[in-house]
């Protein structure tokens, strides 16, 4: 994969980092729910610092995850499109919203997350491991 790219809704905020995913992931817990508006969030992980923002400035809702460290969600202050997070308990890497990609077809989760809160239609069967919780470190 050369490069990995994407925007919000509106178009206003754009990113793209030519860096590798260091995981892919799909969370089904209840806050990605919320933030989402869906059953889940697919997340990308880029190494931090990797990532090149353009356009409109994010704005930020902090928040406090299982881990009971924070949890900062980024999204476009126009639509409003959730872009990224940054999570204290893995501070190497940023998180890109899957849904955001230009391209979804090289996306493949690796694991699924707080699958003790997914709803009971959202699991597909796509072979990657179920975590009950937060997956071990």
């Amino acid at each position: 994969m050369a490069t990995i790219s994407g925007s919000c809704l509106c178009g206003a905020v754009r990113y793209e980092t030519a860096a590798q995913p260091v995981l892919m992931g799909v969370c089904h817990c209840k806050h990605c729910q919320k933030q989402s508006g869906s059953a889940f969030s697919m997340l990308v992980g880029v190494p931090k610092g990797t990532l090149k923002m353009s356009g409109e400035p994010l704005a930020e809702f902090h928040d406090v995850g299982d881990s009971t460290q924070a949890v900062v969600r980024k999204f476009c202050r126009h639509c409003g499109s959730p872009v990224l997070s940054d999570v204290a308990v893995m501070p190497a890497l940023d998180f890109i919203k899957a849904g955001m990609l230009d391209d979804t077809s090289w996306f493949k989760p690796q694991f699924h997350m707080f699958c003790e809160h997914a709803q009971a239609w959202s699991l597909p069967d796509d072979g990657a491991p179920r975590i009950a919780r937060n997956p071990p470190p």
